[in-house]
């Protein structure tokens, strides 16, 4: 299912966009290179006063090769090495010039400290390894080789997320360091925890691009670009198929804007050619101004990142391809901009899904369960295993709960209970929300048409958004994620991921499908 030794891993690193760090599978030196080019990371493991320091197998044996060098620099500050804080040592070995020696917090950890909704022991090696690698990057060192800590997927992830940065537009863009796994030994981990971080990366890249330079029509060539070379099948519609389709939710969002919309289908068949397949929607609004109804000034910058949804979905595939899961999944995502204009939708129009409900739209900048409702109903006509829709649908999620978490709604405990340990065990916190009748008779019950796009009554907003997507969901397993809150990060919140747009929950999706694909 995954890599094997003879896999190469320049696949993993061949998509430029993505402006990931390089990554090679062993040390690559030799006599003749520089030692002071080369850096390394290593973990020690402490109590949580940073006391009571133990050294992880790849620290004792440099602190051996380098005369105790390490334990000789801990004693200097009376053995203290707070978890997910950098040391660094210079010129204290032979093959590294620049050593950061890195905090991991306890060994073991209790029930109690692993009940923050995902794995602590794993999140503290993605931190430290992020800082671990980052402070060599400050020294100027960009030939890094980093230690497994006993869990070598998590410290790919670390150092793959945390050296990521976003510099598309820059005329001098600062050089990527190059990432090695420091024992010799092959690791699957190492590959997929790469894989799924580049991943990721890329849906980073692409939320984070400036929305002139991310329209629907470049988004579809991206994807058909990087998608294409792992083998993946993408298909690009047009207005003209989106009118044959009777998608009036997409086509009336769309109709502001000059921008012509576009609508990706995806197809990975990595499963038995009659096994049904695992659909995935993500929501595509390039560009979010609000429409008519239009959004404050202040930070509509960020609206850009409107089709994390997409990007996580198209993000996703691309990992599960080059994992070549055993399973099938489809990919939609429906794009276009929402604009002011006099060509569009307005606060009172009545339109008709593309299974004949009509909706009065109150709101034109509630237009992603619009597009969503469309794509949601297409996705029927593949009769899927499971359909999970992703989107950064509404404000009231962040009111709700904050930045903490992924919004879940679930049409069955089953798959609910399934991503739940899916962002467990990748750092990504899910929290379930009710998909309860009463909110469904909010958006019902009027005279003359089906649907109202917010519904009556105050507050809920994220619920009754969940409740109008209901609606359109295909027969069967349903979820729906709101990932309004987990959009950005500040930097702070899983501190091995910089400011900006976060990418998340890309890795969970993935993980998700993978233990999927484990029981099929």
């Amino acid at each position: 299912m995954y890599l094997r030794a003879s896999t190469s891993l320049s696949r993993i690193t061949a998509n430029a966009n993505r402006r990931s760090p390089a990554v090679v599978k062993r040390r690559d030196y030799s006599d003749n290179a520089d030692s002071a080019k080369r850096g390394l990371v290593v973990g020690v493991y402490s109590d949580d006063s940073g006391n009571n320091v133990k050294l992880t197998p790849a620290a004792d044996q440099i602190n051996q090769e380098s005369g105790g060098a390490i334990l000789k620099a801990l004693k200097i500050g009376n053995g203290f090495m707070k978890k997910g804080k950098s040391r660094l040592l210079f010129n204290t070995n032979l093959k590294y010039g620049t050593i950061a020696v890195v905090g991991i917090g306890k060994e073991e950890l209790d029930d109690k400290e692993n009940s923050d909704g995902i794995d602590a022991k794993k999140e503290n090696i993605r931190i430290a390894t992020a800082n671990g690698c980052r402070s060599l990057v400050d020294c100027g060192i960009q030939n890094i080789f980093v230690s497994a800590m006993s869990d070598s997927e998590s410290a790919a992830e670390g150092s793959t997320l945390g050296t990521w940065k976003f510099q598309e537009y820059k005329n001098k863009k600062d050089e990527i360091p190059k990432i090695s796994l420091f024992e010799d030994t092959y690791s699957d981990g190492w590959c997929r925890g790469i894989i799924k971080s580049n991943a990721q990366n890329w849906s980073r890249k692409l939320t984070e691009s400036a929305s002139n330079h991310m329209t629907p029509t470049v988004f579809s060539k991206e994807v058909q670009d990087v998608l294409g070379k792992l083998g993946v099948n993408v298909i690009v519609r047009d207005k003209c198929w989106a009118e044959e389709k009777k998608m009036g939710g997409l086509l009336n969002v769309a109709k502001g804007s000059t921008q012509p919309l576009s609508f990706l289908e995806i197809n990975y068949s990595g499963g038995p050619k009659n096994d049904k397949p695992v659909v995935l929607v993500g929501k595509g609004v390039t560009f979010d101004s609000g429409g008519i109804s239009i959004k404050p000034s202040a930070a509509m910058g960020e609206m850009r990142a409107d089709m994390m949804g997409a990007a996580n979905v198209v993000a996703a595939i691309s990992a599960i391809a080059e994992l070549k899961l055993p399973i099938n999944v489809i990919g939609l995502t429906p794009l276009c901009e929402n604009m002011p204009s006099s060509s569009a939708l307005k606060p009172g129009d009545v339109i008709v899904a593309m299974n004949g409900k009509s909706i009065q739209v109150d709101n034109t900048d509630a237009e992603g369960r619009l597009i969503l409702a469309d794509a949601l109903c297409y996705a029927a006509t593949f009769k899927p295993k499971i359909t999970i829709d992703l989107a950064t649908l509404t404000g009231a999620m962040v009111v709700a709960i904050g930045e903490a978490a992924t919004g879940v709604f679930s049409s069955s405990n089953i798959p609910w209970a399934a991503i739940e340990s899916a962002g467990y065990y990748t750092g990504d916190r899910m929290w379930r929300f009710p998909l309860w009748n009463y909110y469904s008779s909010l958006i019902k019950g009027y005279s003359g048409f089906d649907l109202d796009n917010i519904g009556k009554g105050k507050g809920g907003g994220a619920c009754t958004a969940a409740a109008f997507l209901k609606e359109f969901a295909p027969p069967g397993d349903w979820m729906h994620m709101d990932i309004a809150g987990v959009m950005k990060s500040k930097g702070t919140d899983g501190l091995y991921i910089s400011s900006g747009m976060s990418g998340k929950p890309t890795r969970a999706l993935v993980q998700f499908i993978s233990n999927l694909s484990e029981k099929t």
